[in-house]
Parts: structure tokens; C-alpha cells; sequence
């Protein structure tokens, strides 16, 4: 049973493994170029762009990679590690993960959950994060998910203090959810939908839905998130419907009451 989305962390250790495995089905060839540490029968690559110079270590788990996924030279993939369809793996250290169709990963990824259509095309290490639908991480964000006493992580739900009992948590990013060039996330932060963090380097460790700038000093308005969405959604040829508009104005109503 999970307690919140911090939970999906656990979850993920238990059970990215033996679901991986599970999906490993028919596949191409490895590309020539790659290097394989481990079986290569745990490699399962569909249709994808693999560049010369990926190197895939499944010692601790498969690799899959569902149909469309592009990996450019110069990444390193360990499972277990399941990578959704049309994504885009652009360099760097991926591990451990399961990340959505129609993102982008660059740096350093590790046991983490993106959910897809969500961004990360340049250095920065995120961990033990959950990463929600059409988040952008700009340029050097990076989450740290030990804290420096090695104790449980706390989180600040808008005051409230929840106890996790986890050692290893990073940051939890909501849906829509956008982050400035070097922003630092400490251990344990919240980050709610349709937020754009951009005040100082480092981030609160709670910031609210629709929150402008991370201070909790301005709130982004509908219109304003709406027209950032209709921006967003056609760079991954997603239409905004008048059924998701309609959506996405509930779920402000909701999340701002």
C-alpha cells in the first residue's frame, strides 16, 4: 500500500526488476558500437536510434527500451532501467529508473519515476525523485536525496511535517511543474503542479501549486498557466483540447482552493 507519492520510490526498488523482466519480449540486435557489461539477452531495443558508443550494463537488471527511444553516444544504461516509447536519452548515467514516453534525459538519473512527456536535456543529477507529466528541468538542476545526518527524510506539506521513514528521497515534482537554470532541490522537496521555480538558487523545500517564482509570493493565474500549457503540449504533438482545457481549469480550482 502506498502512504503518498514518496512510496512510488520504494515501490520502484521492489519492483522495476522483475516487471522489466517481464517485458523483455522480442527484440533487435544490440547496435554495433555498443558496449554490453553483463548478459546481452537482458537488452531489449525496439526499433530505436542507438548512436555508437552506448554502453548498457545489465549485471543488476534488463534494459528495455520501447519503440522510437533515441540514445545518443556517450550513455551509460543500467538496469534495471525501462525507458518509454519516443523518449530521448541524450548523454550521461541512467539507472534504476522508469521514465515515461516522450521525454528527455540528459546527466545523471537514479531510481526515479518520470512519468513521461517531461524534460531533462541537460546536466544536473536527479535522484530517488518523482518526476510528474510536462515538467521542465532547466540546465543544472540538480536534487539531493541524502540528507548530511543520514536520517529519515521530512517532508513540509505546506506546514505540515510528514515523517517518510526513508533514508534516500529526493524531490517530488508535480504535473505542468517548472524549474529555473541551477536551481538546487534539498532533500524531501515538494514541488506542486503548474509551480515555476525561479527565486535564488535554492528552492524552498515546499512550493505550492501554480506558485510564481517559488516564494509563495505570486501565484500564477488560469490564464496565464493555460497559455504556457498551449505553448508546451504541441512541442510533443499533444493537442490541447477543449476537454483537457476544461481539465486543467478543475484541477487549478482544486489544487488553489
Amino acid at each position: 500500500m502506498l502512504r503518498g507519492v514518496y512510496d512510488l520510490i520504494t515501490a520502484l526498488e521492489q519492483l522495476l526488476r522483475e516487471d522489466v523482466i517481464k517485458l523483455l519480449g522480442d527484440s533487435d540486435a544490440v547496435p554495433k558500437g555498443s558496449t554490453v557489461i553483463g548478459d546481452p539477452a537482458w537488452i531489449s531495443v525496439r526499433e530505436g536510434a542507438i548512436e555508437p558508443g552506448v554502453l548498457f550494463d545489465t549485471r543488476s537488471g534488463p534494459v528495455v527500451l520501447e519503440s522510437g527511444v533515441e540514445v545518443r553516444s556517450g550513455t551509460r544504461l543500467e538496469g534495471p532501467l525501462w525507458v518509454g516509447a519516443n523518449s530521448r536519452l541524450v548523454g550521461g548515467a541512467i539507472r534504476g529508473s522508469a521514465i515515461g514516453p516522450w521525454s528527455v534525459v540528459h546527466g545523471e538519473m537514479s531510481t526515479t519515476v518520470m512519468l513521461g512527456y517531461a524534460n531533462k536535456s541537460h546536466d544536473g543529477f536527479v535522484g530517488h525523485s518523482v518526476v510528474g507529466r510536462w515538467v521542465n528541468l532547466a540546465a543544472g538542476t540538480t536534487t539531493s536525496n541524502l540528507k548530511n545526518t543520514y536520517g529519515s527524510v521530512r517532508l513540509d506539506i505546506g506546514g505540515e511535517i510528514l515523517e517518510t521513514g526513508h533514508q534516500f528521497l529526493g524531490t517530488l515534482i508535480g504535473d505542468h511543474a517548472k524549474t529555473a537554470i541551477g536551481t538546487l532541490l534539498s532533500t524531501g522537496t515538494v514541488i506542486g503542479a503548474g509551480a515555476s521555480v525561479f527565486d535564488g538558487v535554492r528552492a524552498p523545500k515546499y512550493v505550492a501549486p501554480f506558485d510564481w517564482g517559488g516564494s509563495a509570493s505570486e501565484r500564477m493565474t488560469p490564464q496565464k498557466f493555460l497559455a504556457v500549457v498551449e505553448r508546451v503540449l504541441p512541442r510533443r504533438h499533444v493537442e490541447v483540447s477543449e476537454e483537457m482545457r476544461a481539465y486543467l481549469s478543475r484541477a487549478y480550482e482544486w489544487l488553489t482552493r
